[in-house]
């Protein structure tokens, strides 16, 4: 029997339909700063950090005439007024902007690199944020209350057998919409960062401590900043240190530079170190696995496919993928599902997990209703292998990561769902009612029917913003206490 759409006398098509699309790198020397790039210096990890991308002087001596001045003007006033992450894009990320046959004439990339998805959150201008609402009210720096969770200086306890462990405070590509933007990489002129103020040595000595003395932590995710960024002989004695702790079952090292600087993962001396620790994780029974961040599939090339294979050659357990639902970049089912194709069918990257975008500052033009992922997690079901479907899911601040159809209620009017847990952070091991409490979370008022707009402008006023994010910090911080 065949479908048929009663509205046409035709068969009915799929809401998606899959095609395989092998995988292609772009070619580099499309710029005008990289015309006599030749294949060996792209493939060389050096050369992509020496010509990363830190500022918009050398982001127009690259672009030069294929992008005009009104996109560099917007993009300096983000970065003096509204930016809380500072520039730094590797060649290799800057490569999958733009990619399709565009005219290379003066000035006619200017709407194609506008509009594109990897450019949007990589490289944010003014003119993309809201002018109504850039934050939320209740937006905080550290909107998951990392920091008020440290045991030890970077190393956070948030789920009873789960710890993240901050190794350092950079990364070799800094995207806009980033949790930890209140550490993460440089200072701008709206953000002061925090900072690691123990040497590392003295830093991962205070964390293994911690593990040993704590058997009922069985899980590290390793991360920061990126670990990337950490040499290796010091990040592979880290790592054989953890592997000394008798109770850790898993790690994770969490990298966006997997997809952004394959390079890096394709070193040498990086392999055959990964494949240490690889052999040492197997023959003690502790599941090694590699965490990358890729949020569009103009970001899936070969050099990453490539990385991802020497990683499982070298014995790590799985690559997976934890993407960041964005709006303007990924919030449609066909932009999902391609990229989990791209990632599962041609790089060997398992799709886990795509968050919704935290609410931290100036982020709400990429904040999504919880309806809206909802919508898509629906969407998506049934395209991939179960095993590879992705869930979409809300990391609400106290509560953690719970799938998008766990929320416990839902006023769709005021934009407010309301969340539960079954378990305490490491700052709530006192309070009575951390289990039985309904934690809030927040839509982006935008997204909301006029009636709850409305709400929210006789209540908070845009103008009281940062006044409103000041008080929800000190009485999330008061109600830790």
């Amino acid at each position: 029997m065949s479908l048929t759409d009663p509205a046409t006398t035709g068969p009915a098509e799929q809401p998606y339909l899959y095609r395989r699309t092998e995988l292609v790198e772009p070619d580099w020397r499309r710029f005008p700063g990289w015309r006599d790039i030749t294949t060996e210096q792209w493939e060389n990890a050096q050369w992509q950090r020496v010509n990363c991308v830190k500022n918009i002087k050398q982001l127009h001596t690259l672009l030069g005439d294929l992008v005009d001045e009104r996109f560099y003007k917007d993009l300096a006033d983000d970065q003096e007024h509204l930016a809380t992450m500072s520039m730094l894009i590797p060649p290799q990320m800057i490569n999958t902007m733009v990619t399709h046959d565009a005219d290379t004439t003066p000035g006619s990339w200017t709407e194609a690199f506008y509009a594109d998805p990897v450019r949007r959150y990589m490289i944010p201008v003014a003119s993309d944020r809201r002018r109504d609402w850039p934050s939320h009210p209740y937006a905080t720096r550290d909107s998951l209350h990392e920091h008020d969770m440290w045991v030890a200086e970077g190393l956070t306890h948030r789920y009873p057998t789960k710890v993240l462990a901050e190794l350092l405070s950079t990364c070799p590509q800094y995207c806009g919409h980033c949790t930890r933007m209140d550490l993460v990489g440089n200072s701008t002129p709206t953000v002061d960062k925090l900072k690691l103020t123990l040497k590392p040595k003295d830093r991962y000595d205070a964390m293994i401590d911690y593990l040993n003395d704590h058997p009922g932590v069985r899980d590290v995710v390793v991360s920061g900043g990126d670990v990337a960024n950490v040499p290796w002989k010091n990040l592979e004695s880290f790592l054989a240190r953890l592997l000394d702790v008798p109770t850790i079952r898993d790690i994770r090292l969490a990298t966006k530079a997997l997809a952004a600087l394959p390079q890096h993962w394709l070193q040498d001396d990086v392999v055959d170190g990964l494949g240490r620790i690889a052999t040492t994780a197997r023959e003690r029974g502790v599941n090694l696995a590699i965490h990358t961040h890729v949020n569009h599939a103009q970001s899936v090339t070969p050099l990453v496919a490539k990385a991802a294979r020497a990683a499982l050659d070298a014995g790590v357990r799985d690559v997976r993928n934890q993407g960041v639902l964005l709006r303007g970049v990924n919030d449609t089912p066909a932009a999902l599902l391609d990229l989990c194709f791209a990632l599962q069918g041609e790089a060997n990257i398992l799709p886990y997990y795509f968050y919704m975008c935290d609410m931290i500052p100036n982020a709400e033009h990429w904040r999504t209703s919880l309806a809206t992922a909802q919508a898509l997690q629906t969407a998506i079901m049934g395209y991939l292998p179960g095993y590879a479907t992705p869930r979409i899911v809300c990391d609400v601040p106290f509560v953690g990561k719970r799938w998008v159809h766990q929320v416990s209620r839902y006023d769709t009017v005021k934009g407010v769902s309301y969340w539960t847990k079954n378990y305490r952070t490491s700052i709530e091991m006192t309070d009575p009612e951390a289990l039985t409490r309904e934690y809030p979370y927040y839509d982006p008022i935008d997204t909301l029917p006029e009636e709850g707009q409305a709400a929210w402008r006789e209540n908070h006023a845009p103008a009281d913003i940062a006044a409103e994010a000041k008080q929800a910090a000190a009485l999330s911080r008061a109600a830790s206490l």
